[in-house]
């Protein structure tokens, strides 16, 4: 668990400002992807939490609305 947090910080700290610099990445979802991810691999584990970002992932692209979209509590 505590490595797929530390890479996940890794991207928001390294990869994610490169990203948005380029106007390659726009956030759709408040809070963005990677926050999301951080929470749910926190409060679940890191197999429930890990599908749970991958999920979020796959519903952001560019027909999506976007939003608030936090992280279930159960």
């Amino acid at each position: 668990m505590n490595i797929a947090l530390a890479a996940i910080r890794v991207y928001r700290r390294l990869l994610s400002p490169m990203l948005h610099s380029t106007g390659i990445s726009g956030c759709r979802y408040t809070p963005t992807c990677s926050e999301y991810a951080e929470v749910a691999i926190a409060r679940f584990g890191p197999w429930r939490g890990t599908w749970l970002a991958m999920w979020r992932i796959a519903r952001c692209h560019p027909f999506s609305k976007g939003g608030l979209d936090n992280v279930p509590l159960q």
